[in-house]
């Protein structure tokens, strides 16, 4: 549990969030999750439930109950970010590739391929300039205005310059990640006809500063050859579910939600550990004590 919560420790800090902060939102959390095991209950037993559960006082609960009901009435769905599916587009669409399989330098205008009939493959109610514009602003492409040329400086989505973004790409990528470990961790014959999450990890050690090089661009390479082979079949999918609903507007309507991530935590090598001190000679408080 400390390996889990000392990553949020450092964001914390880093971050100038204080205990008091934490503690407010571990206690939603806590009360959150324990409502909703418990969401079959009236609401009068639920309360007690809940505050048997976490070790909250019952005041508190039904305080931090209101205040998540309210707050859900209230959240509406993330809308759907155009500038990151511009991204995953120009990093998986054919057209869009170059020779080697990474994203192509496109004409800022024109006929495809061009960042344009990029833009517009997207939505035709935001402006390709505003696209670019939002990219830009992002640090995930440059115009070149000597060519007026387009092309992408990252590898991932992950906005450069923008806190809010970045914290946001951060909560749903770790904590989608978190939510799928946990589902399996408690996996138990209970549930034993639902599907698990696919979580595998691989583990090396001994690496050299060349080797490590070496292995960022053999993840990088095989990251790119998922998305140009997961993001149009992905696409398909979801063009053949809603025909489906279409055909059968009475059936029940696509619900479900997939985010499949790859990453890598390369820890530097320690350093030697240093030689204990040498022991001190002690010295009297008094310095006629030795004589």
């Amino acid at each position: 549990m400390r390996q889990l919560l000392a990553p949020l420790a450092r964001l914390a800090l880093a971050q100038g969030v204080t205990h008091a902060t934490l503690d407010e939102l571990m206690k939603q959390a806590l009360v959150d999750a324990a409502d909703q095991a418990h969401a079959a209950l009236p609401p009068h037993r639920r309360v007690s439930r809940i505050t048997t559960a976490t070790g909250i006082h019952r005041r508190e609960v039904t305080r931090l109950v209101t205040a998540l009901r309210e707050g859900a009435a209230q959240q509406q769905p993330p809308a759907r970010s155009h500038a990151s599916e511009l991204f995953a587009h120009w990093r998986s669409q054919p057209a869009y590739l170059g020779p080697d399989g990474t994203p192509a330098t496109l004409p800022r205008q024109g006929p495809a391929p061009s960042f344009e009939s990029l833009a517009q493959a997207i939505t035709r109610d935001v402006h390709p300039r505003s696209l670019l514009d939002e990219l830009l602003r992002l640090g995930l492409a440059r115009l070149d205005a000597e060519t007026d040329t387009v092309r992408l400086v990252r590898d991932g989505f992950v906005p450069q310059g923008d806190q809010a973004r970045m914290l946001q790409v951060l909560g749903r990528n770790v904590g989608a990640h978190l939510e799928g470990a946990v589902d399996n961790v408690l996996h138990d014959a209970a549930s034993a006809g639902a599907a698990r999450h696919f979580e595998q990890a691989i583990f090396a050690a001994g690496l050299s500063d060349s080797s490590m090089a070496a292995f960022r661009q053999l993840v990088t390479d095989q990251w790119q050859a998922t998305l140009q082979a997961l993001v149009p079949a992905l696409e398909r999918l979801i063009e053949a579910d809603a025909a489906q609903a279409a055909a059968t507007p009475d059936a029940p309507a696509p619900r479900h939600q997939v985010r499949l991530g790859l990453y890598t935590h390369a820890r530097p090598p320690s350093p030697p550990a240093a030689p204990p001190p040498a022991p001190m000679p002690e010295t009297p408080d008094d310095p006629d004590a030795a004589s």
